[in-house]
């Protein structure tokens, strides 16, 4: 089987945003160049596609709230947009209401063009350099992702970042996920094996307490619906999840399932932290993939990361990266249908 590549889209400066189909197993997933986008991901035997997207290119720029893409070069919010490395204060770009510092600023790594570097039937390897100073960042910090399509119906995302000088790194996968092609995706069941998560202010920011679960909606360690627990607290998610203090080997974290469809996805990762969004923000005005209108709550995101304002909060997972050393994020989304 031939791998497809093809051009999706022009930037405004003539640039062309490619178009490459994967194919694996039972999955079939189209990747874009521009954000490092999963455009569309569908599983054999499952006719609606697996992830939030558009048909057409134009549409991202002006209408996709990171739908696929990659968010860095620090993922998630900073609060204040403000840290200090190694003695020096550093602001970043305020680009959520003018307060927040949220996934890597108004011009992060989701909303440029990467560079191909390799590619296979079932692989592609995507790379960009934010360069220091883009939204007040020190140093360059080159990334690269890997999207692979195992046996076993698997998708593989490896994200692997350098620096030449003390910054920050953290990213992480951004699909929408929808198992069952229905309006609301609250009605699937999901189980997230954390024992405490992070409990935010009204601008989403970690308060710097690291909360137990039990007793609370965030108690999702037994397979729950999604619409029971955010209707109990009048809630909707938007939330770290702790799964352990530092980055480890790759284990099994969630489990998310729809029972009109029969299909489920597991979620393994070697990160710190899975951000649970379940789309409470999503109207989106232009159709997206299949024609499909996206209302509020019709997908939800597993983003597996390092804890949202951790240089901020003592006992929080690290996020510097330093010259020398490689952070490597590793995350697989298994399918499975009944």
């Amino acid at each position: 089987m031939s791998t497809d590549t093809e051009i999706f889209g022009r930037l405004p400066s003539g640039e062309q945003v490619h178009r490459i189909t994967l194919r694996g197993s039972g999955l079939t997933a189209k990747v874009i160049t521009w954000g490092s986008v999963i455009q569309d991901l569908r599983l054999e035997g499952h006719a609606p596609p697996l992830v939030l997207g558009f048909e057409d290119f134009d549409s991202y720029p002006v209408h996709s709230p990171y739908f696929g893409a990659t968010p860095g070069r620090n993922a998630n919010r900073i609060g204040g947009g403000r840290f200090t490395l190694d003695g020096k204060a550093h602001q970043l770009d305020l680009n959520e209401k003018g307060v927040t510092h949220l996934h890597g600023g108004s011009d992060n790594i989701a909303k440029r063009n990467w560079t191909i570097i390799d590619r296979a039937d079932d692989s592609v390897t995507l790379r960009i350099t934010d360069p220091e100073g883009r939204a007040g960042y020190p140093g360059n910090c080159t990334i690269t992702c890997t999207y692979t399509l195992k046996p076993g119906d698997v998708l593989s995302v490896i994200y692997e970042s350098q620096t030449d000088a003390p910054t920050l790194a953290n990213v992480c996968q951004h699909s929408y996920f929808n198992l069952d092609g229905g309006d609301d995706a609250r009605g699937h069941d999901i189980m997230i094996a954390a024992d405490h998560y992070l409990p935010t202010d009204e601008r989403l920011i970690p308060t710097g307490e690291i909360r137990a679960v039990a007793g609370t909606a965030f108690d999702l360690r037994e397979i729950t619906s999604m619409r029971r627990q955010v209707e109990g607290e009048k809630i909707a998610y938007d939330h770290n999840f702790c799964l352990s203090p530092e980055r480890t080997r790759k284990r099994s974290v969630a489990l998310v399932r729809s029972i009109n469809s029969g299909v489920s996805m597991e979620v393994l990762t070697t990160e710190p932290g899975i951000q649970l969004y379940t789309g409470s923000k999503l109207d989106v005005p232009v159709p997206g993939l299949d024609g499909r209108y996206y209302a509020p709550f019709a997908g939800f995101c597993l983003e597996t990361q390092i804890w949202p304002d951790a240089i901020n909060h003592v006992g929080f997972p690290t996020a510097v990266l330093r010259p020398g050393e490689t952070l490597r994020q590793e995350t697989d989304y298994i399918f499975m249908k009944s």
